[in-house]
């Protein structure tokens, strides 16, 4: 599992560090949650998830604010030193200076968010949960087209980065060309990014680094996007049999997660654009639920039934 430092939680939720003398690239997050720590603050620590982010809200503040002065420095020193990674003061609360002496000696950093608790916890753990989830590279080049990731496999040299260079100037966007980095995110659902050496630059064969962004604009590019579509290209084999109506999908597998997989064969003429749009935009209806090879079945079959009752 991948780690994101304190820092990086800071940078990207914009928070504010009560104790900026704290070292935070130095502490790192591993657990992709966040934990209201209202029963620890009550002394109860069984089952206690010392790894997570500790959030404090409202609710945890008005009871703290109810305690006496030794009771609370006895929640907030039992709390600090349990080694917790870090505590997000939300709404605007103001830590009390007591907590703030405990996470300079323990040296657990203290921050603090105007956003209300259950927004940010929400976006917090939704974060994590991109950023710590199972992550493998593969070599392929990954594009938005139509709203659907799709991602183009094959040897090299069978002509991945000049289909995508085609679709970019058709419209469609650039997630990342050559190495793809997929993330499981959930059970159903594969997110693909870019190495950020990469990111944004297509290699071409003959003419060299195209930077995609600066060539075509920032509409042409996208930093994640969702693995709903494979299709891996191959040489033309007179002697394979190909699919030529699709009845049944074929899939490919990812971190456990299964995705809708199509060979394509390529011959000199075909229009490589045109066919990932196609398999695309068949793939969306599909999800809406029209299959268009069952519906060529269905009139066959119907078509039949009546030459039958002749």
């Amino acid at each position: 599992m991948y780690g994101v430092t304190i820092t990086e939680l800071i940078n990207k939720m914009d928070l504010k560090s009560f104790v900026p003398e704290i070292d935070t690239d130095k502490i790192v997050l591993t657990h992709p949650d966040a934990n209201r720590p209202a029963l620890q603050l009550a002394g109860f620590y069984d089952h206690f998830d010392r790894e997570r982010v500790q959030m404090i809200g409202n609710v945890e503040q008005a009871y703290v604010n109810t305690l006496t002065y030794e009771r609370k420095c006895e929640m907030y020193t039992r709390l600090i030193s349990s080694e917790i990674p870090c505590i997000l003061f939300c709404r605007g609360i103001e830590p009390d200076v007591e907590l703030l002496d405990l996470c300079r000696r323990y040296q657990v950093p203290c921050l603090g968010s105007e956003k209300a608790t259950s927004a940010l916890m929400a976006e917090v753990i939704r974060w994590l949960n991109v950023k710590l989830a199972p992550c493998i590279s593969i070599h392929g080049v990954l594009l938005d087209v139509y709203g659907e990731g799709v991602m183009i496999m094959g040897e090299s040299g069978i002509g991945k980065s000049e289909a995508a260079l085609e679709l970019i100037k058709r419209g469609h966007r650039l997630v990342t060309d050559d190495v793809v980095e997929i993330r499981r995110v959930s059970d159903d659902t594969l997110v693909g990014s870019a190495p950020d050496i990469t990111k944004h630059f297509i290699e071409l064969r003959g003419i060299g680094i195209v930077d995609v962004k600066m060539l075509y604009g920032v509409e042409s590019v996208k930093d994640t996007q969702n693995i709903d579509l494979v299709i891996k290209l191959e040489d033309w084999n007179r002697d394979k049999e190909y699919d030529r109506l699709g009845m049944e999908d074929q899939y490919t597998e990812f971190l456990g997660n299964r995705v809708v997989c199509h060979n394509i064969p390529i011959r000199p003429g075909r229009n490589l654009a045109i066919i990932v749009e196609s398999a695309a935009v068949n793939h969306r209806q599909k999800k809406m639920g029209y299959n268009a090879a069952k519906e060529l079945y269905n009139r066959v079959q119907a078509n039949l039934g009546k030459a039958m009752a002749r």
